[in-house]
């Protein structure tokens, strides 16, 4: 069977003397894996669509439940994301945070969109693109952020997702609610340590629902 889909390279792992195995996000199949033979080879037709952060046209050969691809038509490289140390590190955080909170061959047609858009934020500079994206693909994954346009807060807590003044949860900074208040599209007031301090619960609240780490996401709190 032959079959085609618009996805995005979410992971890649060598496979083989010359071949690689590529996970792949896609709207219509959702996140699942497929080989792509001999593109590790010098000169290899194939070789961009192996690549992370590949957005292509990809065309598949399946057998007994064996994915190939057998060609590939790109849409977008994203090649500047590697022009800068902290853009490539968020953007990799874009792919780690898919992989973590999508299960197998589950249609997440919003999270495919969600993905490409924050891509192409962070190509062009956008500086909280990746704050934004988290947020979406929580929401996404059933695991929104419960927080209100107005009012002092100044817990979190972890099992609901949401903020409230003196209740259950963990301490959180006004410059962390503002921050996160500005990237939800509500009337927040951003700042570079906001920034950051959102990052650091937003790796927090998503290894607490996936029970699994985005470690580049930590790398990234490192340098910033």
């Amino acid at each position: 069977m032959e079959f085609t889909e618009d996805a995005l390279v979410i992971r890649t792992a060598n496979y083989g003397e010359s071949d690689r195995m590529v996970t792949l996000l896609s709207a219509g199949r959702g996140k699942f894996g497929a080989v792509m033979k001999g593109v590790r080879k010098a000169g290899a037709k194939l070789n961009f669509a192996a690549q992370p952060f590949c957005f292509a046209e990809y065309t598949f050969a399946e057998r007994a439940g064996r994915k190939t691809v057998t060609s590939a038509s790109l849409y977008d490289g994203f090649y500047a994301l590697r022009e800068d140390v902290k853009t490539y590190y968020s953007a990799i955080c874009v792919l780690e945070t898919c992989d973590a909170l999508l299960p197998e061959d589950l249609p997440s047609e919003g999270m495919l969109v969600s993905a490409v858009s924050a891509l192409k934020k962070l190509c062009a500079g956008e500086e909280y693109a990746l704050a934004e994206f988290l947020c979406g693909a929580l929401e996404l994954s059933g695991y929104p952020l419960e927080l209100c346009a107005d009012g002092a807060v100044n817990k979190f807590d972890f099992e609901s997702g949401s903020f409230s003044w003196d209740g259950a949860g963990a301490p959180v900074s006004e410059s962390t609610v503002q921050t996160l208040r500005f990237v939800l599209g509500m009337r927040g007031v951003p700042s570079p340590d906001g920034y950051k301090r959102a990052l650091r619960l937003l790796r927090s609240f998503l290894s607490y629902v996936t029970e699994t780490d985005i470690p580049t996401l930590g790398e990234l709190l490192d340098i910033l």
